[in-house]
């Protein structure tokens, strides 16, 4: 069955839908007493993988995929030092 949507439409569709929920949860967790950065680094890899995955459909040079994908292991590396230490608390 043939999508009646170009893949790259939503991969963008996605993309707008998980800055606006990094937004929002930003401002709800500052106003809950909740820290920040950890829910910002998780939502932060997920964006960079899939800024990679747009530029990999559009076939973008391999220097900008390269980059998400640093990018989306630094994210990942924060979030998972920000669980190691909630844990020894």
């Amino acid at each position: 069955m043939p999508l009646s949507w170009p893949v790259t439409a939503l991969v963008d569709l996605v993309l707008a839908i998980a800055l606006a929920e990094a937004a929002w949860l930003a401002w709800r967790a500052g106003a809950a007493g909740v820290a920040r950065g950890p829910l910002l680094s998780n939502l932060a890899a997920g964006l960079a993988l899939l800024a990679a995955l747009r530029l990999a459909l559009a076939d973008a040079p391999a220097l900008w995929l390269a980059a998400c994908l640093a990018a989306a292991g630094a994210a990942h590396l924060l979030d998972l030092r920000a669980r190691w230490r909630a844990g020894r608390h």
